[in-house]
């Protein structure tokens, strides 16, 4: 099936769950190039994902002096089918900190507040709070088991998309363990 295509089935349901999802999981790198798991709520913007931080929270402190991030949007393990496969997006991304009061700031808070409520309001004129705009350069799409899709560009849903097909494979036989250097003859 062409990239057009699987891209024509797939973007909608990679849409659907980014507008059904309202937080993500966020990994950043230290100073130290550690990486450092978090959540943050968050918005979709054009082609991007917009998420108000707080500076004293160590993943915005690690966004500001690196800005390259993953994101994992992921299905409620309460709902999932199945356990091994929830479906998820994630993402390889960059981020960028927001000008307080530009346009591009003024725009995304509006954005997160329509999806949060005043409480992006009330956050947002906290000196802390910082203003990021997520943009992916790669992604993946889990539907389920032999149901996964690598996308690469600036897209939330890619620009060039594939179905991972080479995957899962039964074990026909199982190889005996090499030999460790004391038991080779």
């Amino acid at each position: 099936m062409s990239s057009e295509r699987i891209a024509g089935r797939i973007s909608p349901e990679i849409m659907a769950m980014l507008n059904d999802r309202k937080s993500l999981f966020l990994s950043s790198l230290t100073s130290e190039g550690e990486p450092y798991a978090s959540h943050a709520p968050y918005a979709v913007g054009d082609e991007c994902l917009y998420v108000l931080l707080s500076e004293i929270a160590v993943h915005a402190i690690n966004l500001q002096a690196n800005p390259q991030a993953s994101v994992l949007i992921i299905e409620d393990e309460d709902s999932a089918k199945e356990l091994f496969a929830r479906q998820r997006v994630s993402y390889s991304m960059t981020a960028e900190l927001l000008p307080f009061e530009s346009d591009d700031w003024l725009s995304s808070r509006d954005i997160l507040a329509a999806r949060h409520g005043e409480r992006i309001e009330q956050l947002s004129q906290l000196r802390d709070f910082k203003l990021f705009r997520l943009t992916p350069k790669s992604g993946r799409f889990v539907k389920g088991f032999g149901k996964a899709f690598a996308f690469t560009g600036k897209s939330l849903t890619g620009e060039a998309i594939a179905h991972l097909r080479d995957g899962h494979k039964k074990r026909d036989d199982v190889a005996a363990p090499a030999p460790t250097p004391e038991h080779a003859a």
